[in-house]
């Protein structure tokens, strides 16, 4: 492994889609990780999901005595651990963060959950959804005189919950280098998803942002929405400031249109745009704003980004075993590129600590595959 967590061993307890993902940026940059998955799970083919690659697998039966030991003993060979469990239950199997700091003193404990480790919440279950609507994250979000509308699981999984335990885990990983000693993180999705919207927290508090769908960011204002072409796809405008706008309604070639800057001509506005930009396709609109700073876009589905002539120059998209996937991000100019073939099994666990002899031993009880 290259990059610049070459060296850093992770251990992936196997769950849903925060713990892989936090998985996944750590192994973009170089770190060693082992998806821990049930033995039932693993087979012989690479597994092509995105979030694995760059990892490698084994399976462990982590109720069974051998097995937990054996989990302890990688874990004492490992800089970090990423445990997706519900609170208190890595406590009962054995393999809580006091068990294996026992073991590992130096060991980054990175817990994921959707409520926290704590409150009264904490032993329930939820989804991305129910973390998100608790934060009061969800109530900012869909148009005026709708209902709230969750955008996909990405606020509380993805960015509240793998992102935020991925940067926990360099913080952690930076502090041991002054203390020598490792730390338990406790990665809830909920407080991810608040801090996420801490601007507009504080706007709300202001009197700066109104209800859901009236305001400048969130389809409410004329110069930041989508608008539907002649030929039923959409373009985004983006336009807020000022010489932006000017360029794109020069570009269009309206004149006489509303104030922009009168919020009660915010309506009246959106439909004169409604209208000039469903005369058009989308196609004609984006060949007419191309290499213009009027900050209007087309509306791509996934299979189009892929193709686009900026994201092709850029390398935005790599295919990685038929799957074409993002590439990893940040960009870290003059590193090598990262591992992102599909994951395989590990079969040889000597450097993790357990010999090959013990591993076989394991095999053969059916404990580990």
């Amino acid at each position: 492994m290259s990059g610049p967590l070459a060296g850093v061993r992770v251990l992936e307890l196997a769950g849903l889609a925060p713990g892989p993902f936090a998985g996944m940026m750590l192994a973009d940059h170089g770190a060693e990780v082992l998806r821990v998955d049930r033995v039932a799970a693993v087979t012989d083919k690479p597994r092509r999901d995105v979030m694995d690659r760059g990892k490698r697998t084994i399976g462990l039966d982590l109720k069974s005595p051998e097995g937990m030991a054996a989990f302890k003993q990688l874990a004492g060979h490992a800089d970090v651990v990423i445990e997706v469990f519900r609170p208190g239950v890595a406590e009962r199997l054995g393999i809580g963060p006091e068990d294996l700091h026992a073991v590992n003193p130096r060991l980054v404990y990175g817990r994921m959950t959707g409520w926290g480790q704590d409150g009264p919440l904490a032993p329930t279950a939820g989804h991305d959804i129910d973390y998100i609507a608790i934060s009061g994250v969800l109530s900012m979000l869909g148009r005026a005189g709708d209902k709230p509308t969750p955008p996909i699981n990405i606020l509380g999984d993805f960015a509240g919950g793998g992102l935020m335990l991925a940067y926990g885990v360099l913080l952690a990983l930076i502090e041991r280098e002054r203390t020598g000693r490792g730390r338990v993180i406790d990665a809830a999705m909920v407080d991810g998803a608040a801090l996420l919207f801490a601007m507009f927290y504080q706007a709300v508090q202001s009197g700066l942002w109104g209800e859901r769908g009236t305001n400048l960011l969130d389809t409410g204002a004329p110069m930041y929405d989508t608008y539907e072409t002649a030929d039923g796809r959409y373009v985004a405008v983006g336009s807020l400031e000022p010489q932006f706008w000017a360029e794109m309604v020069r570009l269009m070639g309206l004149a006489d249109l509303p104030d922009r800057d009168d919020r009660a001509q915010w309506p009246a506005l959106k439909a004169r745009l409604a209208e000039e930009f469903s005369k058009k396709t989308r196609a004609e609109w984006e060949a007419l704003f191309e290499g213009s700073d009027a900050c209007v876009s087309p509306v791509l589905s996934m299979g189009e980004a892929v193709r686009h002539p900026h994201n092709v120059a850029r390398g935005t998209f790599v295919d990685v075993g038929g799957v074409s996937q993002p590439r990893p991000a940040p960009r870290l100019l003059g590193a090598p590129d990262p591992d992102l073939s599909p994951a395989t099994r590990l079969e040889d666990l000597t450097e993790w600590g357990i010999p090959a002899e013990e591993a076989a031993k394991l095999r053969s009880l059916g404990v580990m595959a």
